[in-house]
């Protein structure tokens, strides 16, 4: 049996006010989401089974997408950014930029004294290995980082390769398993983000 799996990535609030943690969704970020909802629309087969990470951003997501109750799964949640939590980018570079410098090039470095990429790649890979063969067609909104660990464990990529995978808010990402093997699928052009048929 195939597991057919769609990772679609939070919606985020304008770049400017992109902080480390969970950020609240501005009204441009919501109607985004609701703007990919009406792309989506009829788009969840029955019996899809739809969940989201922990964060208020991806709860919101869900719901902008009309999605009922979907299950909150703790293993999707976003990096543990430890004492950067709720910091800017420059920030951070600005107070701590030779903490920040080896945390972008050494996947098992955690300078904030949180959770390092590595940990959190080798937490999402075992979400997706522990996902049983007959769970069909699933659907969840996670943080961008799941979305790149996901792609790593799909290809089997190096940890180095986590940063240079782009992952835009409201994109999605398209695996398919089987027999502890998954594959990156990718859509055509035009195609609705998620619906691809079970």
């Amino acid at each position: 049996m195939t597991v057919r799996l769609t990772l679609l990535c939070a919606a985020a609030p304008a770049e400017r006010d992109v902080r480390f943690g969970d950020i609240p969704l501005d009204e441009r970020a919501l109607r985004q989401a609701r703007a990919v909802a009406a792309t989506v629309a009829g788009a969840l087969p029955d019996g899809a089974a739809c969940r989201t990470a922990p964060s208020e951003r991806c709860r919101r997501t869900a719901r902008a997408l009309g999605w009922d109750a979907p299950v909150v799964e703790p293993s999707l949640r976003d990096l543990d950014m430890g004492d950067w939590r709720g910091r800017t980018l420059d920030e951070v570079a600005a107070g701590d930029g030779a903490g920040l410098a080896v945390w972008m090039t050494d996947p098992g470095a955690a300078p904030h004294g949180g959770e390092s990429v590595a940990d959190a790649c080798g937490r999402v890979a075992a979400w997706l290995d522990a996902l049983p063969p007959d769970a069909g067609r699933v659907l969840a909104v996670v943080e961008q980082a799941v979305a790149r660990a996901a792609v790593l464990r799909a290809l089997d990529a190096p940890l180095s390769s986590f940063w240079r995978v782009d992952v835009p808010p409201l994109s999605a990402v398209h695996l398919t398993g089987r027999s502890g093997r998954w594959n990156l699928r990718m859509s055509a052009p035009g195609t609705e983000v998620l619906a691809e048929g079970g």
